[in-house]
Parts: structure tokens; sequence; C-alpha cells
């Protein structure tokens, strides 16, 4: 092919995409029950990365494919356009967050664009429009009247650097084990705030349970959430205080333990506990540790015994009190009661501040212990435990429940309510006034948006700083009131963005109820595991809740959810930091998209090489030559041989395969399988004239197949075929003849292929005279049927002798059923005789075209030596 024959997509893509647009070729046709195919909208930051390209390709490419089988395809985009960076790059650029976030808007849908990403962009959301982000206040309202949003104090965790809350999901632990903010990886410590919370641990035990109803989605994801909501089945046990505790005369444990409590040597609540803050009125020393504690300032297994002592309801006895900083304010209720012979972090505590260590179960089959040297957490009988002495763990539990006023089953949470509120300007404004006479009053519907005021250059959280917009009335008593200066957490706005393209100019509600719940859950949502908690939890949480307050009948969002893998350079994730970073244009927009989907599963990580971008390129350009070849004087043979009809089947074939892999998701096998058959038709082509009707339906079958994940390159195959219409219109091709044995028709021609260049380099024959194929003998495939419809428990060689056809053959007959019965688990399937011999003469061109000789096949003739070696499946072969 002349250089100015080869195929470059940015030659044509510009033609392309006026095309699509001008035949509005991904706009929804219809709203009736479409196939929704959905990647994570991506954070707005000015560039895509090669994350997005390969998120954006596997739904693409599925759009496209769901669309040529005649589905009404839903395959929007958005921009997740609030957050802290835009806010952060505000600064660094002198200018204000929503013109740096336009931008980059700007910039990432060309970019998307040129990459041939088939999006309806009548339906695309910027979240930071206040059109988007009044409907975030409008739900604020909804769940407050619901009594899913909460307004109190609480210690939090507290980003210094970049100056505000964290949600629990949103710290991550460092190479170090330290725990630091999930964007900046600063260490986190703790502040007490008063702050919005939404109740999402009401639906704790839903949430989980319909984790078993997800079959579409990764175990790892529903087994990430599983650990995160964390359920706990155990007790809670009230612990009497006693001491200078002024009103506080009881403590609450949860434990799973409940047959430990015996081994009970101390109490230890949270810094943040009722208790811990009451004794510290008394206590001045209790008082700097809860300081120091509350801002992170103290090691984990630090603590300070307070005067007051605990008594334990079971044994009577009075256990010292301690504040501890490894006890946390938010898991089970504060406070634990500390069993250090049979639990790790009680242990550690207890080896820190010597805290007495009392062992009271063992081991049932008596293996030595040292609780002092390291707990021991199992099952055992229980010993020191007065009356219930001899019990196992079990038991005992169920006992002391029934014995124990004090104690009551229960069961806790690991999910925590989500934190909400955000000290930062780029953000929904929460919808709420503070007045001194009312307290926080929400702002009226028809007040809503809130907007943000222009912003302002300022250190800490802007809105503070903006006068007019904090300074307002109160709508309930009319007196001076200021506005909430918190904003939400951005995964507000990613909790529900799915549902607004549904109706994204509907101005009167969030969506259509009517449209959503004819089109949900989601068919297809492609985005990285890393968003298991940070987001695909919260839009299960909210799905549920806009059920409950009835905007929606459906309580899950998504049906098949999956995870891209992560594009590696040396070994290493791509990013900045690392300078290994490839930009999606540097190797052209479909040498890209093809490389990604053809590297590998979309759910598996693989490493990017030059080498192997190379093979897309070269892939890219022998599609494209083979139909630019074509020409009026190209010359057909309009006489279909044996051979034709060999090609004709594979193509088939390969629709056949290539079609499950689509619908798997398994783009690289399609890939592979696209390449077979362009290498098929090209030796086709050189073998001999080929059949016009034959070699043309092939090429188009490769311009469809190759076409939704190279569609400008599929676009100009088709149009040089003379293709009716555009092919991201197309139908998806179909095979011509039954395939449902495709995969045992391959394997037997590529058996032979291979058993044939096995003779002949082990032979050392470099030019042979002649390949004889003899097929087995029919009563060899009567005995592997029987063989293969028999059951395990069959007397197998007894049941083959006993077909007449079998004794007439005698003693071979007998030895091939005696290898059947020691083979029967590895039987493959195989073909008849007869469509074994068809299958094998239309294919006996490929040996004649590489070995340049004659090829004969034939069936069995008697008793001769190679019917005997001849297996269905497998026939014998003659080289001279």
């Amino acid at each position: 092919m002349s250089p100015a024959n080869r195929y470059s997509s940015q030659v044509v893509q510009e033609y392309w995409q006026y095309t699509w647009d001008r035949e509005d070729v991904y706009e929804l046709a219809s709203v009736d029950d479409p196939t929704y195919v959905l990647g994570m909208f991506p954070y707005t930051s000015g560039t895509l990365h090669m994350g997005h390209v390969r998120n954006y390709a596997i739904t693409d490419a599925y759009a496209r494919y769901r669309r040529m089988c005649g589905d009404d395809v839903l395959h929007p985009m958005g921009w997740d356009a609030f957050g802290l960076p835009a806010e952060n790059a505000a600064h660094e650029r002198y200018t204000d967050p929503k013109s740096w976030t336009d931008a980059c808007i700007d910039q990432m849908r060309e970019e998307m664009n040129t990459l041939g990403f088939g999006y309806d962009w009548s339906r695309e959301i910027t979240t930071c429009d206040p059109d988007y982000y009044r409907w975030n206040q409008y739900f604020f309202r909804q769940f407050h009247e619901e009594g899913l949003v909460e307004y109190r104090a609480a210690d939090v965790n507290w980003c210094p650097d970049c100056e505000t809350v964290l949600a629990d999901a949103q710290v991550v632990e460092s190479d170090d084990h330290e725990e630091v903010c999930w964007r900046c990886d600063t260490p986190v410590g703790r502040r007490e705030l008063d702050q919005w919370f939404f109740s999402i641990t009401d639906y704790a035990e839903e949430l989980l349970d319909g984790l078993e109803d997800l079959e579409g989605w990764p175990e790892s994801v529903r087994e990430i959430q599983r650990n995160w909501i964390g359920k706990r089945e155990g007790a809670t046990v009230t612990f009497e205080i006693a001491g200078e505790t002024a009103s506080h005369d009881e403590v609450d444990v949860f434990t799973t333990r409940l047959d430990t409590i015996c081994g009970a040597t101390y109490l230890a609540v949270s810094p943040g506990h009722e208790l811990a803050r009451t004794l510290a009125e008394h206590d001045d020393e209790v008082a700097a540790y809860v300081d120091d504690a509350r801002t992170d300032d103290v090691a984990e297994f630090s603590g300070i015994e307070t005067d007051a002592t605990a008594v334990n309801p079971v044994t009577g006895e009075e256990v010292a009190v301690y504040v501890a900083a490894y006890v946390l304010d938010d898991v089970g209720t504060g406070a634990v009661m500390g069993v250090p012979a049979h639990n790790e972090r009680d242990h550690e505590f207890a080896t820190e501040q010597g805290v007495p260590i009392e062992q009271v179960i063992e081991p049932i089959d008596e293996t030595p212990t040292d609780t002092e040297a390291e707990p021991f957490t199992g099952q055992g009988m229980l010993t020191k435990s007065g009356e219930y002495d001899g019990l196992a763990s079990s038991a005992a539990r169920e006992r002391l429940l029934e014995d124990t006023d004090a104690a009551r089953e229960d069961v806790t949470y690991r999910l925590r309510d989500w934190l909400i509120s955000r000290q930062r300007y780029w953000g929904t404004p929460i919808p709420v006034v503070h007045c001194e006479e009312c307290g926080p009053v929400l702002v009226p519907e028809d007040e809503l948006p809130v907007e943000l005021p222009e912003f302002v250059q300022s250190r800490g959280n802007p809105l503070e700083q903006a006068e007019e917009f904090v300074e307002t009335t109160c709508p309930d008593c009319g007196k001076p009131a200021r506005r909430e200066t918190d904003t939400m957490d951005t995964f507000v706005d990613s909790s529900w963005y799915f549902l607004r393209y549904l109706s994204p100019d509907l101005d009167t509600a969030p969506f259509d109820s009517a449209v959503a719940n004819e089109t949900l859950p989601v068919d297809v949502y492609v985005g990285g595991e890393e968003h298991a908690v940070l987001h695909l939890l919260y839009i299960r949480f909210f799905t549920r809740a806009l059920a409950d307050i009835g905007l929606l009948d459906v309580r899950e969002p998504v049906q098949k959810l999956l995870n891209q893998g992560t594009v590696l350079h040396s070994g290493e994730k791509m990013s900045k930091t690392k300078d290994n970073v490839v930009s999606p244009h540097e190797y052209g927009a479909e040498t890209t998209r093809l490389f990604v989907l053809s590297a590998a599963h979309p759910e598996q990580d693989f490493e990017w090489t030059a080498r192997d971008v190379s093979s897309s390129y070269d892939l890219q350009q022998q599609l494209f030559g083979m139909v630019d070849a074509l020409t009026e004087r190209t010359e057909f043979r309009e006489r279909r041989e044996s051979h034709d009809e060999y090609v004709a089947r594979e193509i088939d074939r390969t629709v056949a395969a290539a079609t499950e892999h689509y619908e798997g998701f398994r783009y690289h096998r399609a890939v592979s399988e696209i390449r077979v058959l362009a290498g098929l038709l090209g030796q086709y082509r050189e073998f001999d004239t080929p059949n016009e009707t034959v070699y043309r339906r092939g090429l188009r079958v490769l311009a469809r197949l190759i076409a939704p994940i190279t569609p400008y390159l599929g676009e100009e195959m088709w149009n040089l075929l003379r293709g009716e219409g555009l092919v991201a219109e197309a139908d998806w091709p179909e095979p011509e003849t039954d395939t449902g044995r495709f995969e045992t028709e391959r394997r037997i021609v590529e058996t032979l292929r291979d058993d044939v260049r096995d003779i002949t380099d082990v032979a050392s024959i470099t030019d042979p005279d002649e390949i004889e194929v003899v097929i087995a003998p029919d009563w060899k495939y009567d005995a592997y049927e029987i063989t293969q419809a028999a059951d395990e428990t069959d007397a197998l060689v007894g049941k083959i002798m006993g077909h007449d056809q079998m004794q007439d053959v005698g003693e071979q007959a007998q030895s091939y059923a005696a290898e059947l019965q020691d083979r029967k688990r590895e039987l493959r399937p195989v073909l008849p005789g007869d469509e074994e011999y068809d299958l094998l003469n239309r294919a006996a061109w490929l040996l004649r075209d590489e070995f340049e000789t004659e090829v004969t096949v034939r069936r069995a003739d008697g008793d001769e030596e190679l019917a005997r070696k001849a297996k269905p499946g497998k026939p014998a072969i003659h080289i001279s």
C-alpha cells in the first residue's frame, strides 16, 4: 500500500463527526426502555488520561454494538464539576473555579469527540450549573423532611492541607500505614465541628442484604461494601460507673464475645465519649489528654486512667476506667470492655498501660497458651468464669444473655452516617440559614437554588468572607440570620446524576419519575473499583432514599457493573507524578482505542508497550488496505468451490464468536477473531481468484465487527464497500448457517494443521509430495457417541460391545472401547463422521496453500493401518 493510501483517522475524523451529528446517530430515539450504557463521568481536570480513555472506550464500543443490534441506546456524558481541586487550581492561576472548570470542560469535550466517542450530547449535564445543583438542595430538603438529615456536633476527620472535613471513606491508609487524605495524602487529624449528615445508617441492613441480588456486580466490589457496612452481631452490656461522674452513672459497650466478659480487666471510652468529657471537667490531666487526643497528637495505644471505676455486671468486680485513643467515637458505642487476654487491640493497650491480663477461655484441644505474650482469640472452653466454667464459647454466650439483666442481644454496623459538610467554596451551598431565635432553618423550596456568590481569593472557606451571601433573614421569623457556609460533599452530585441524564432540561422536577422507572436500572455501568465505597455505596443509598420519598419505584440503580483495570507503564500505574503518562492522542485516536481494548479483558491491568501499540496500527492498515485494494478491475470467480464454502463458513464462525465476545465485553478476543478472519481472507485472495459474494461479504463483516472499536475506520471501510447508510447504524452481521458447533469445527481443523506441521518437523520433510488425511471408520463415531451419552456408572466396554456392528469389528472395537472408558472425562465434542469429512474437504486448501502439495481427504477403507490410527476429531495422516 502506498503512503498516500495509508489509513489515518486524523484525516477522516472531522467528516465522520459531522456526518454522525447531522444524522443524529447518537441521540436517543425513544425513551421506551432503552439500553442504558454509562461510564462514570469524569472530574473536570482539563485533560483526559489513559484511564478515562479505557473506561469510555469500553462503554462506547458496547453502546455502538448494541445500537447495531437494533437497540435504542442511551449513552450520555456529563461533568463532575465541583470539588476542591478546581478551587486549588483557581488559587494557583489567580482565576476563579468556574472559569477554570468551563475551560477544562471545553477541552475534555473536544478530546472526547476526537476519540470518536458517540455520546448523546443533547443530554450533557454539569454539576456546577445552578440548574443542576438546585436539585441537590431540593433533595436535602426532602431528606430532611423524611428524617434522613441530622445536624450535630461531632469529632470529624480534618485535612489541614485542604482545610476541610473528610468523610470516613475519604480517609485512606498510606504506605506507612498512616491515615491520610484521599486527595493530597496529608495526615488526617480530628476536630469537633457542627456538621450535616445524611442518615445512611438507616439503610445499613437493606444495603447489605441487597448485595446478594447484585449478580451482575464483581464479587470484589460486593465484598468491599459488605466489609464497609461491617455488620456485627453480639450483645450490648451496661456497666455501672462509680466515682465523680455527675449524672453519668452507666456506660454501654458492644461486644461480639460476651463469653469473655469475666476476663474484662478495664473499661475504656473514646476521647469524645460523654463520660470522658464529664471526667475531664473534674480532672485536669484527663482534660489535657482529651484535648491532645482530639487533635490526633497522641499514640494509638496511649491512654489515661481516671478516678472512675466500672462494675462488671457478671462478676460484680470493679475495674479501672480509661480514656483511650484506640477506642473510636463512632464505632460501636464509643466504649469497650477491655479483655486483653482475648482481643488483639485490647492486648496491645493493656501491655502498653500495664493493665492485668486475665485468661478466661482455653483452647478445646488444650493447646498451651501464654496470653501474657499474645492473646488467644479463638473459640474455646470457659475457665475462671464461675458457674460458666466448662461451657463452650457459643453455649456460654447464650447462657450469659439469659442470665444477665444488663446484657441484651444487639447488632451494630461499621457504617457511619454520611458526613456531607465541606468547608470550601466550590460545591453546592447547603440550603440552611442559622437564626439565633429559630436555630437552623431550611431555605424554602421556591427560593432554590441558593447560588454561589462570586469567588473571592482567601485562605480557608471563601464563603465565610462573602458578607452579602452570608447575611440574610430567617425564613421563619424574619429576623437577621446567617447563611450556612458549608457546601455539600461532591459525592452528593454523583449520587443521582444518572437520573438527570433521563430528563436534563426538566425544570419542574429533578427527573421524570415515569421515565426513570421505565429506564432503570442502568444496564451497564463502567468505572474503577476504587469507587466501591466513595461512590457506588452512595448511589445505592440515594436510590433507596428517593424511592422512599416517592420519586422512584426501583431500589437498585445498576444492573451490571464492570470495573476497568489499570493501564501500566514500566510496571506502574500511569501518573504525572511518576512521569510515565502517555497522551491518548500521541498514537492517534483509533490506534489508542484499538490497543486499550485489545490488550486485555477490560477488568484486567495491562502494560502499555510501543510494540503492541504498533500491532494495533498495523491491523488498521491491513483492514483498510484490503478494502482499498478493491477496484472495478478486481477479478472474481462466480462458481463456488469447496474452499469458498470453507471461507464462507469461517465468516459465519467469526461472526458467532465475535458476537459472544462483544456480549461478554471480551473485546480483546473479538479483535483476535477479526485478525484471524482478515488473515484468512488475505490468504484466500492469494490462493485463488476469490468468489465475489464470499469475499465481499467477508470484508463487509470485518467493517461491521471493527466499527464499535474503531468507528472512523469502520465508516471508511463501509463507505468504500458501498454499504447502505452509515456503519454506525448498520445491522450487526449474522451467520448465514448454523454455528452451534463452530468451536468444535475450528478445533478439528486447527488440530489437523498442527499435526501436519509436527509430522513434517519431526520427519524433516521440507517438500512433501502428498498429504493424505484419513477419517475414522463409522463404527468409531458410533462408539464415541455411546461413550459421551453414557452415565459415569455405566460399564462402558460392555455397553459399546453390546451393539451388533461393534461385535462385527471384534477385538479392535473392544480395544477402542477400553480406551474410551479410560478417557471418558477428557473427551471433547466431535462432529458426526459425514460432517467431519465434509469439513476437512472444505479446509484441505489451507494445507495445499501452506505446504504447496496435493492434499487428499478420504474415509477409512477396511482394516488398513491408517484406519486403525484415525479417531473421531483426529484423523490419521500420511505424508509422502
